[in-house]
């Protein structure tokens, strides 16, 4: 009797829980599961011919991909540069992405911090735990705020992350921007939908600017020295997707001389950023620790794609998020290459519905 192919199986620095791998197992009762944690993964991805999940240590990804077994990866993430390499991307390796799984979430913790730069909330939250005794009018102090409606909003990226940033900005927004490599399908509340060759001109107009981008070898990097110029003075840059994408220096060097009015970040380059970095004494820059796709859910979420992917794998249908060569070049699912994608039929799917 032939043995099993073999499903890897890693979602975080721990085994996935139980009741997840039962549902799995259920799902795709002919594959063996390999549940491991991210200690285990670089050397089980050599075992495995699927793995659903993400690896956040260093993989041979060559080496898996020479060996000729792995057919298909689903990403329990959106961001893919932790295995788009050169040879899984030129390989017939199934890819499948977790993109729009996280949008709402990631959308919302950028809003968050977009409100609290402009209510100046992290002073009055450092004023309220000042050791100032217990003098009560050391902590009811008025500080200065500033107010994010009326202000031009530009999202760099108008994929899942960007459109739902898009719909939750638009009530705030003045004008909404936004510009893409793809500019097509333009949301009702977005005013204009720009082309990336016209970054230039949406840098220059905006109070906000929101990056929502993939990191690949086209946008790695992107936001250079160039670029914080030609931002409009006082402008706020806000990066919810990965660090890769701003060169940190130029970043430095144009808050410290006054150009940008500040920054809120959620990603880093390097990440974390070292103890002694400047960004983080800077009082109008916000970061937080890559936490804006953390869910309670996330990984029922991941299952409810993974499960409904098994499905049409097994049943020869288009698989949901599935990227083609371009799609794997670029780091994303295309619309309209033939895919479904997550953020369109979600709601049939969801295992919270």
């Amino acid at each position: 009797m032939a043995a099993k192919p073999t499903l890897v199986v890693c979602f975080r620095s721990e085994p996935v829980a139980q009741p997840l791998i039962d549902r799995i197992a259920a799902a795709w009762p002919e594959v063996d599961i390999i549940n491991t944690d991210q200690s285990g993964i670089a050397s089980a991805l050599f075992q495995a011919d699927y793995f659903c999940g993400h690896a956040k240590v260093p993989v041979d990804w060559d080496g898996v991909v020479s060996q000729g077994r792995l057919r298909w990866i689903q990403s329990s993430a959106a961001g893919m540069d932790w295995c788009l390499v050169p040879s899984v991307i030129d390989s017939d390796i199934t890819v499948t992405t977790a993109a729009g799984v996280l949008s709402d979430q990631v959308a919302e913790h950028g809003m968050a911090l977009i409100l609290a730069w402009h209510r100046n909330i992290r002073q009055f939250v450092l004023d309220q735990f000042a050791p100032q005794g217990n003098e009560f009018w050391h902590r009811f102090k008025r500080k200065p705020t500033w107010d994010l409606t009326g202000k031009t909003i530009g999202i760099v990226g108008l994929g899942g992350v960007g459109r739902r940033f898009s719909a939750v900005a638009a009530p705030f927004a003045r004008r909404l921007l936004a510009v893409d490599l793809f500019p097509e399908n333009k949301p009702a509340h977005v005013d204009e939908l720009w082309g990336a060759d016209r970054l230039d001109d949406l840098l220059g107009e905006c109070d906000v600017v929101f990056l929502s981008l993939p990191l690949n070898s086209q946008t790695r990097g992107i936001m250079t020295a160039e670029k914080f110029r030609r931002m409009k003075p006082g402008a706020l840059l806000a990066n919810m997707a990965r660090g890769g994408l701003i060169d940190t220096d130029a970043l430095v060097q144009s808050i410290a001389e006054g150009h940008l009015g500040g920054a809120i970040m959620d990603v880093t380059s390097p990440e974390p950023l070292p103890a002694d970095h400047p960004l983080w004494d800077f009082p109008n820059v916000l970061i937080t620790p890559h936490v804006g796709g953390q869910i309670h859910c996330r990984f029922e979420d991941i299952c409810d794609i993974f499960c409904e992917n098994v499905r049409r794998y097994k049943a020869g249908e288009p698989m949901i998020n599935c990227l083609t060569h371009e799609g794997k070049q670029l780091g994303f699912p295309l619309r309209g290459a033939g895919y479904p994608l997550w953020i369109d039929v979600k709601q049939v799917y969801s295992s919270r519905s």
